[in-house]
């Protein structure tokens, strides 16, 4: 049922009645309330097992160090991942106090794995990785979401073109900043700092 209830939100957003959810499942709109107690509860238990989906995932990319292998592996098995990178995107594109709830989790989880790849060696200490994190969800679902802007495909969550093309087109340029840098030196950086007398993050720009 919560498996049911993720794709469809994922293609038709939260408008989508439990009765269709049901019938997706093979079960009754009755069954589904009592499990989860009402749509909400439904809509709750999708939302922490989202969560606990991308926190593994990406604990297992960043963490250890077989990370490219490991990310080579997730991309492989992207077709499994698309429900619940879709169902992400259309919580964002619902906004109000659970979408904003949403992001607020996945910045607080996206924390606690970055720090464990810093821990493990595979990631650089930043000065402020709260603030980094928020970009980089930023970065890459602002992407993802300016794909979805772009189509007519009122279903194009559920195809493989739209996926194949959108991830195509963020793999390499992300892959490239994060491992090769973007600019030349650090002057930039360098004179941002001066305004900046005391950077928040006081552990993390200890460690960096």
């Amino acid at each position: 049922m919560r498996d049911a209830a993720i794709a469809r939100f994922a293609r038709d957003g939260f408008e989508t009645g439990l009765r269709t959810i049901a019938k997706d499942a093979g079960v009754s709109a009755a069954a589904i309330v009592k499990l989860f107690g009402s749509k909400d509860g439904l809509r709750e238990a999708c939302d922490d097992h989202v969560f606990r989906v991308i926190r593994e995932s990406k604990a297992e990319v960043l963490a250890e160090q077989s990370a490219p292998g490991a990310f080579i592996g997730q991309l492989a098995r992207i077709e499994a991942y698309r429900p619940m990178i879709a169902y992400t995107l259309r919580s964002i594109q619902a906004g109000g106090t659970h979408a904003r709830d949403f992001i607020e989790h996945m910045v607080a989880d996206a924390v606690e794995y970055v720090e464990a790849g810093v821990e493990a060696g595979t990631i650089v200490p930043s000065r402020d990785e709260d603030a980094r994190v928020r970009f980089l969800i930023g970065a890459t679902l602002g992407a993802l979401l300016l794909d979805l802007s772009m189509t007519t495909d009122p279903d194009a969550l559920a195809t493989s073109e739209f996926w194949e093309r959108a991830l195509g087109r963020l793999t390499l340029p992300a892959l490239e900043i994060y491992t090769e840098g973007f600019l030349m030196d650090r002057t930039l950086l360098e004179t941002y700092l001066l305004y900046i007398p005391d950077p928040p993050g006081s552990s993390a720009g200890a460690r960096a």
